[in-house]
């Protein structure tokens, strides 16, 4: 009986492909705070699809949702140091970074989505100078609708305000509060239905889309389309693992995000209209402010804004002049 002994040659050769093989394989984690049902995750979830497809599976990227494995606030800071590959966050959660990344949170600078758009092409640069300051590279943003506030009662009177807990995303969503006259309250998505129930809150600002996936007409019966500001998500990555893929997987990776760009946008608009008329549908009244409410609305909005001027950069201020001075063309 013989036996057939492979050659050391052979067996170099036979692990040393089985390792490059290895090595061209890359799996990713992501890391979202929105649940599965956010139109959001939707689209992450998507663009990790797109991305296995387009690279045969050279690249997977795990998308973990509802902050399941990493909270909001330590997102990016993990995508930093490379704990994991890719993140999202509502982008104005970064305000303490540079007051840019909270600009989609001043009420007045952009109200439709065309608006928002070009605002987000007006800051893309300076926010891609800022992330690659910190080894991270910005992927795409996509914006929430509109911000209204939800409230068990009618909005009637500025003075409804007074004492309100609101939940507030953001600092900048805490200061506009303070300036009401109300009681920010800062509390996650998934932790909104108990931050309700336990009464930490009694209203929010927050857009239809996430009432819509919150269920909120369990716990406020009125909405109050205030069409505060359009936000963004961000979803970005860290620049040395961007960096260890070859070029064709990079190339796919940016196709993915170019599309998953244009098609979130699109989201979320649907949702708005869908978001809405669920809204009504399980009997959450909603209205415009009537023009008491409207003017505190606004005034509170002025002082947001006057804040604002004195915290940004001389960057950040011409990038608004330069997007103001694009919509006046």
């Amino acid at each position: 009986m013989h036996k057939t002994i492979a050659s050391p040659l052979l067996l170099v050769t036979a692990c040393s492909l089985a390792a490059a093989a290895t090595a061209q394989a890359a799996e990713w984690t992501m890391a979202t705070p929105y649940g599965d049902a956010s139109f959001h995750t939707q689209n992450t979830n998507q663009f990790a699809e797109d991305v296995a497809e387009a690279t045969d599976g050279e690249l997977t990227i795990n998308v973990h949702s509802g902050g399941s494995l990493v909270a909001h606030g330590e997102i990016k800071s993990s995508v930093r140091r490379g704990t994991i590959e890719a993140g999202e966050v509502f982008m104005s959660v970064l305000s303490n970074d540079d007051p840019i990344f909270e600009v989609d949170t001043l009420p007045g600078v952009a109200g439709s989505y065309d608006e928002a758009i070009a605002l987000w092409e007006a800051t893309k640069p300076l926010v891609t100078e800022l992330f690659a300051a910190e080894g991270l590279m910005p992927l795409y943003a996509v914006a929430w609708p509109s911000q209204g506030i939800y409230t068990a009662d009618e909005l009637t009177d500025p003075a409804q305000f007074e004492g309100l807990r609101v939940r507030a995303p953001n600092i900048n969503t805490q200061r506009f509060v303070q300036n009401l006259g109300g009681s920010p309250t800062e509390t996650e998505e998934s932790d909104i239905p108990t931050a309700f129930s336990t009464g930490r809150v009694d209203a929010m600002i927050t857009s239809v889309s996430t009432g819509n996936s919150m269920t909120a007409w369990d716990y406020v019966d009125h909405y109050t389309d205030a069409n505060l500001w359009l936000p963004k998500n961000i979803i970005f990555i860290n620049q040395r693992a961007f960096d260890g893929l070859d070029e064709a997987t990079q190339e796919a990776v940016l196709e993915a995000a170019a599309r998953a760009e244009e098609r979130g946008w699109q989201m979320s608009r649907d949702d708005a209209a869908e978001s809405a008329g669920v809204l009504e549908e399980n009997g959450i009244t909603i209205s415009e402010p009537n023009d008491a409410v409207a003017a505190a609305l606004q005034a509170a909005g002025d002082k947001l804004f006057e804040d604002w001027l004195e915290r940004a950069s001389d960057d950040a201020q011409q990038v608004l002049e330069d997007y103001r001075a694009g919509l006046d063309d």
